[in-house]
């Protein structure tokens, strides 16, 4: 009887244990950005993405991955403070590629609540003349 009843108080003790934990949680100040039109002769474009930690527990940027080699993100490294900003810069170059219309997404993934975040870029670049 004694181990049931440890083992009952063990298991409500973790169970609040679990439910207690912080975590982190990402917000961003938008999820697209159009470069409208721009010239085949200034192929290469960037933008930045600003995000906020939203939750009670540090946040931690693991990776940003584009789906095209011609899509480059960086992006803050450090952990972020609860109620503070970081960064995901994004350079598109459009040199060598067709002209016309594009739309890359950007995946990136961190330690907040919601693991996974798709961003996306767009634009047209014109033909040269």
């Amino acid at each position: 009887m004694k181990k049931i009843l440890f083992m009952a108080v063990l298991f409500v003790c973790s169970l609040s244990s679990a439910m207690a934990q912080k975590q982190a949680e990402i917000k961003f100040d938008k999820m697209e950005h159009n470069f409208g039109t721009f010239a085949e002769s200034q192929p290469v474009q960037k933008c930045t993405f600003t995000f906020t930690n939203t939750g009670d527990a540090p946040l931690v940027i693991n990776q940003a991955v584009a789906s095209c080699g011609c899509t480059v993100p960086s992006y803050t490294k450090e952990p972020i403070a609860p109620g503070k900003k970081g960064t995901i810069s994004v350079t598109y170059n459009g040199k060598g590629k067709f002209p016309g219309h594009f739309k890359k997404t950007i995946t990136v993934r961190s330690n907040a609540k919601t693991e996974m975040t798709r961003l996306y870029i767009l634009g047209n670049m014109e033909e040269g003349k």
